[in-house]
């Protein structure tokens, strides 16, 4: 595997007003939120594509059509994949499933992953040389990112997507499976106001004008 690259998946949602980051709308209203989730987006791709481990895919919903997907390519230099239908563990099989038939291996994470750093993808490709697979849990109770060598599709059923215990659910499947796997620190996502104001005060944002 030492010899083929590790794929970076990016999950990333339109940045689309009224539909972006709905709960952010209180604090910056929907266009603000909406260049938000657009920036969060061009954040993530940047960070994978600092990390150099390998092709960076930008996995798009509703679908690939959005010019904003288009002229992330052309900056990035990603790829374009249409997200699966189904909840967020259907979707993210779906995509190991496809990332896996063209790479030796795969880290997923979501644009709104605000704290992850390109060490921490690096980190997460050399853990996939001796385990099955690697995770760096989220401050709610969810995770950041979830790397894999190997397909796994039982790892993304039976979860409470969205709930404080996806992560704690999620061990106990990895348990259950067998799985070998590697922990990187804890961080957190944006999904609310305060974490807005904490992603701007730690100089990971770009704030909205007033």
């Amino acid at each position: 595997m030492s010899e083929r690259q590790t794929a970076v998946l990016v999950f990333a949602r339109a940045p689309e007003a009224g539909r972006s980051k709905t709960r952010l709308m209180p604090l910056l209203g929907a266009d603000g939120a909406a260049r938000v989730s657009a920036q969060l987006t061009e954040r993530a791709l940047q960070r994978a594509v600092d990390a150099a481990i390998g092709p960076v895919e930008l996995w798009c919903a509703p679908d690939c059509s959005h010019d904003f997907f288009n002229s992330c390519r052309d900056r990035y230099g990603c790829s374009l994949h249409a997200q699966a239908c189904g909840d967020i563990g259907a979707r993210m099989a779906h995509a190991f499933d496809d990332a896996l038939r063209r790479h030796a291996g795969a880290v997923l994470t979501g644009a709104d992953a605000v704290s992850l750093q390109p060490a921490d993808l690096r980190a997460a490709a050399t853990a996939l040389l001796s385990h099955d697979a690697v995770f760096a849990p989220a401050e709610d109770g969810g995770y950041m990112l979830v790397g894999l060598h190997v397909r796994q599709p039982a790892l993304f059923e039976g979860i409470e997507w969205g709930s404080a215990g996806v992560w704690q659910q999620t061990q106990a499947v990895a348990g259950r499976l067998g799985l070998h796997v590697q922990t990187l620190a804890t961080g957190y996502d944006l999904d609310r106001p305060d974490d807005y104001r904490r992603a701007v005060a730690e100089g990971l944002l770009v704030p909205e004008p007033c």
